[in-house]
């Protein structure tokens, strides 16, 4: 019987040593070492028979039959949209976002929703909260199926013991979160690189034997970033990312790793009292309600994904009698706007340096860095800096370069079809040989100025 050894781990080098040390003997890296559990290798004679016995595990690529399985929907379309059509069995998938953001209203109604499709068992494993506090918002959410059992224990071992169990019907297991989750194999606390990738390794084991799909929580750091060692990620097959502002109801679920299904698709949610609805349409719903055309507003379109999103950028400049004019960006990032009042400045002949400029993205959806809506962005500033409003009904797409001139974006053709759909005609097309100086001398610049 192999014995189960304690060993310390360099995660740069892969270094080991028996003792914890704050500084890697072999690459010199700091902070490193991690402790890992292993079982020692049988002898040689016992190794060369196992060797005999395990001749068929090589298999011939060409040999292997192709199972197309039917992925498992887990009835709320917008997760669905993110995880590629639905769940697969086996399936392990690693939720983060910022606390209170709403993951566990997610997997409750997820738990709930899988549990009333296969009428099987689906387990969560609370190491965050009570099973009292749990009730408590499946009361608020009106869940009240009889196939969620809870688990009140962080100890993973005991977890995966009561699934492993051959007669149990299971249909998927929910784990939050990984921080709290510890196995005695490992004298670190819950919550270390040790305990976090030990616990994760045997989650995924347990779901690639019992072929049940896995949630699996996950903090994230003050950086924004998942907490826990990068090996977390690899390890999952899914990672979905919760993100909102907790101060409005909207939220967003976007894929940064999915071995099921794409990558480029997005989850759009608004928080209600009685969970997550999905909003199955949001292509106007960024928009203000108001028909005024006023100064300091212009509408672009967004892909989110597969999904066409009409925005609108509104833009307020002021002057000001600060030394240093401010400027502030909500939903856009701020080192783009700065190189766009550059070329506003240098190129177009807006002189911004004695105006302070603000640019908020209505509705609380967050453009970052697309390069689709450099134009609008410079459009609404150069609206509200002539107060002077756009012509209403018209879209405003295109990139910005530093040299002024408005470049082409990716999917220009889908967007401009789809802008005709819901009324509206692109002001400008791009890739046209024309600059920004163009679009402010036609429709803002007053002839006598």
């Amino acid at each position: 019987m192999s014995k189960i050894k304690f060993l310390y781990v360099c995660q740069q080098c892969g270094y080991s040593q028996t003792g914890w040390a704050g500084k890697c003997p072999e690459c010199g890296s700091w902070g490193s070492l991690v402790e890992s559990c292993e079982e020692n290798k049988l002898p040689l004679k016992s190794r060369k028979k196992l060797l005999l016995s395990n001749k068929n595990l090589r298999i011939n690529l060409s040999d292997v039959s192709f199972l197309n399985t039917k992925k498992i929907q887990t009835n709320i379309s917008e997760l669905d949209r993110v995880l590629g059509g639905g769940l697969v069995n086996g399936q392990v998938v690693l939720i983060a976002g910022e606390p209170g953001i709403g993951k566990s209203t997610l997997l409750m109604q997820v738990a709930d929703n899988l549990s009333k499709k296969t009428q099987n068992l689906i387990f969560y494993a609370c190491g965050e909260e009570s099973a009292q506090q749990i009730k408590v918002r499946s009361e608020r959410l009106g869940i009240k199926s009889k196939q969620i059992e809870l688990i009140e224990s962080t100890d993973i071992d005991e977890i995966v013991d009561i699934l492993s169990k051959e007669d149990l019907p299971v249909c998927g297991l929910i784990v939050d979160s990984i921080q709290t989750m510890q196995t005695l194999d490992l004298t670190g606390m819950a919550g270390s690189v040790g305990q976090i990738r030990e616990c994760a390794f045997r989650l995924v084991r347990l779901a690639k034997t019992k072929n049940i799909p896995v949630f699996i929580v996950g903090h994230v750091t003050k950086e924004g970033s998942v907490a826990g060692p990068s090996v977390l990620k690899h390890m999952v097959d899914t990672v979905l990312w919760f993100e909102g502002d907790k101060t409005l109801s909207l939220r967003m679920i976007r894929s940064t790793k999915n071995r099921f299904g794409s990558t480029d698709e997005v989850g759009i949610f608004t928080m209600s009292e009685s969970g997550l609805v999905p909003i199955r349409s949001p292509e106007k719903m960024f928009l203000s309600n108001s028909d005024l055309v006023v100064p300091g507003s212009a509408i672009s379109a967004i892909l989110q994904g597969t999904r066409f999103v009409l925005v609108e950028i509104q833009a307020l400049v002021t002057p000001t009698k600060l030394p240093i004019p401010r400027r502030v960006a909500q939903g856009l990032d701020t080192k783009r706007l700065e190189i766009l009042l550059a070329v506003l400045s240098k190129r177009c002949g807006v002189n911004l340096y004695e105006h302070d400029c603000f640019v908020n993205v209505s509705g609380g959806i967050n453009v970052g860095r697309d390069p689709s809506v450099d134009l609008a962005v410079c459009a609404a500033i150069a609206s509200s800096y002539f107060d002077k409003p756009l012509p209403g009904k018209t879209l405003i797409i295109g990139e910005v370069d530093l040299l002024g001139a408005i470049r082409n974006v990716s999917g220009f053709d889908k967007r401009k079809k789809e802008a005709k759909n819901f009324g509206y005609d692109i002001l400008i097309e791009p890739n046209k040989g024309k600059y920004v100086r163009d679009l402010i001398d036609a429709f803002l610049r007053n002839k006598t100025n």
